[in-house]
């Protein structure tokens, strides 16, 4: 027969616990008094205002302007070094660079340059042999090749002039950025525009190359042009 008596005092360090005297759970816990919630608290400002998997809120697009990818690839202007994008080329020479030579003023320039260089080759050929003569008048022609070549080569790989240009205000400039043209591109210029007149047709291989610089769209280059990356503009 068992000698416990319930209603007596329970043996220090022993029994059952009271209620009233358990720690608090670790990690926090429902404040004294505040009913216990079993699902837990939901965030505040309701369901739709969690962040979204792609950004933003739910009900908020990712491509909103305050959602992390920031504005619309959409509302962007599409690609391209042109102001038009698309890899459209500019209008004109580079910003900054004057406007295109006239033609006209152009034409002038080579006639001009063109009768200074024959006087030389005639008043060095002339000693040597007549010009009525089929030879003499040759002689002559290929002298003035030379020197021209030699004359146009040296005179822009200086500042871009000859006196032809000089005289009718325009020069010619390297496309990229206007400056004078280098030691290469002069020289390139000045034989592209000789070489082929001395091989074949002079007559024709100028009209040629002139006229294509009539076609060319933005910049007028002449074939010389071309080949030496240059343009002629105005300094007046």
């Amino acid at each position: 027969m068992s000698t416990h008596d319930p209603s007596g005092p329970e043996p220090e360090g022993g029994g059952k616990p009271s209620f009233d005297k358990q720690p608090p759970p670790q990690g926090g816990g429902t404040p004294e008094g505040a009913p216990s919630d079993p699902y837990g608290t939901p965030p505040a400002g309701g369901p739709y205002d969690r962040p979204g998997a792609y950004g933003g809120t739910y009900g908020q697009s990712p491509y909103d302007r305050s959602s992390p990818y920031g504005q619309s690839p959409y509302d962007q202007p599409p690609p391209g070094p042109g102001p038009a994008g698309y890899g459209a080329p500019a209008a004109g020479p580079v910003p900054g660079m004057p406007p295109l030579g006239s033609w006209p003023n152009r034409i002038l320039a080579r006639l001009i340059d063109y009768l200074l260089v024959q006087i030389v080759a005639v008043l060095v050929v002339l000693p040597f042999a007549s010009l009525s003569d089929r030879s003499g008048s040759a002689g002559a022609f290929w002298l003035a090749c030379a020197f021209y070549l030699v004359y146009e080569g040296l005179m822009l790989g200086r500042d871009g002039q000859t006196l032809g240009k000089k005289a009718m205000k325009i020069r010619v400039a390297m496309l990229i950025d206007g400056n004078s043209p280098t030691q290469s591109a002069a020289w390139t210029r000045a034989a592209v525009y000789i070489l082929p007149a001395v091989l074949c047709c002079a007559g024709l291989w100028w009209l040629i190359d002139g006229l294509f610089g009539v076609f060319d769209k933005p910049y007028r280059q002449c074939v010389h042009d071309k080949s030496a990356k240059t343009v002629v503009v105005s300094t007046a």
